[in-house]
């Protein structure tokens, strides 16, 4: 039984995979090209993207919406297939440039979490305006209960009349920056599999009203083939997955930052309390010790990345840490990590890793058709037997 293909609308993917946006510079056009080339969305991430720009420094909003443009163009010479997007955060300081610019560069798909974004149609109106054509990317944010989905769908009709055209539930297994409070991580009530089944009914009745499908993405520690099949199963319209991603010969970090995976062990995967005020998900190391035993000291900003960053409070900067695991410099950052990274255990091409998914859930997906048709002949057989007495 074949995996369903993946609709935006008027847009598809032909495998409901999505690779999660990852920052720093972990998903760039490299990884983003490779996994839409084999019928999946690639995200690029756009959190700090100009970091190698020489004049970052002194044009920090110069220097990432070039460098957008350039990843976005690259990816774009590279693709034969798939669908691109783009991962933009709302606690981006250069949100509405990062939004712009892709929606200018007609990107397909336009993720956006860490915050509701309220505004977001807004922007796709001014630039279809200013280009004076209709631009079709499509907007899908990232949120973390149904009630989040319901007031996104709320305030978009009303004050756009625009509906999501999509949305991503993202699980307390996610890596990076979680959506959730500590206590809640390991809460069974806040596990994906129940928030994915109240998004899927909390865009129920603005499916039907709207008669606009509104497919629900489930992320956050999906790993296997199996594990796509199952959340199919449940109502999701795709996956997102990003640890997968990372161990592979296109991801466009350096070989330091994936053989971090490789090496990990259960017990090295860990909550870290980052200094923009979230939990977060990441991987031990000396670094993070450091943190931990107070040996760390803030020093200034220079990146000015992040609203909610408590820059005078904070013992490191994440942006740079994150820079520096982008760079294979582990010593001075660390990697951020789904549940699973403990699983990695090799590095493979993204053809090779998409191939296993899809065989895996093809597999599963065959052995639920057989359980159900077994079923369904059972009964009859019942049916008949209590006929014949």
């Amino acid at each position: 039984m074949k995996l369903p293909s993946l609709n935006f609308g008027d847009i598809t993917a032909r495998l409901p995979i999505i690779q999660g946006g990852m920052g720093v510079g972990i998903s760039l056009s490299g990884l983003a090209s490779a996994v839409a080339n084999e019928g999946g969305v690639g995200v690029i991430a756009t959190s700090m993207i100009g970091m190698r720009d020489p004049l970052r420094a002194k044009d920090p909003e110069g220097a990432d919406r070039r460098s957008l443009i350039d990843e976005i163009r690259k990816a774009r010479a590279k693709m034969t297939d798939g669908l691109l997007g783009v991962n933009i955060m709302c606690a981006l300081t250069n949100y509405g440039d990062m939004v712009r610019t892709s929606i200018r560069e007609k990107v397909d798909v336009i993720i956006s979490g860490a915050g509701l974004p309220l505004e977001l149609p807004k922007y796709l109106r001014e630039v279809s305006d200013e280009m004076k054509e209709e631009v079709r990317t499509k907007l899908v944010p990232i949120v973390s209960s149904g009630r989040a989905a319901s007031i996104l769908c709320r305030k978009w009709a009303s004050r756009f009349n625009y509906l999501p055209d999509g949305f991503v539930v993202e699980g307390p297994r996610a890596g990076g920056h979680l959506g959730f409070k500590a206590e809640q991580i390991d809460d069974p009530d806040y596990q994906l599999e129940n928030i994915l089944a109240q998004v899927v009914e909390a865009v129920k009745p603005y499916r039907e009203k709207h008669e606009k499908p509104i497919p629900v993405i489930a992320a956050g520690g999906v790993y296997t083939g199996e594990d796509i099949a199952r959340f199919l199963e449940m109502g999701a319209s795709g996956v997102q997955m990003g640890t997968r991603f990372v161990a592979t010969e296109e991801c466009d970090a350096d070989m330091a930052f994936k053989q971090a995976y490789i090496n990990a062990k259960a017990e090295d995967v860990t909550i870290i309390k980052s200094p923009v005020g979230m939990p977060g998900r990441a991987l031990k190391n000396a670094f993070l010790d450091a943190v931990t035993a107070g040996l760390k000291h803030p020093k200034k900003c220079v990146h000015k990345c992040l609203h909610s960053c408590a820059e005078d409070k904070s013992p490191y900067c994440i942006a740079q840490a994150l820079v520096n695991a982008y760079r294979g410099k582990l010593k001075n950052g660390f990697a951020f990590c789904g549940a699973n990274a403990y699983l990695v255990d090799k590095i493979i091409t993204v053809k090779e890793l998409m191939a296993t998914l899809s065989e895996e859930a093809e597999r599963k997906y065959q052995e639920v058709g057989q359980k159900l048709a077994d079923t369904k002949e059972q009964a009859a057989q019942r049916i008949k037997d209590v006929l014949n007495k």
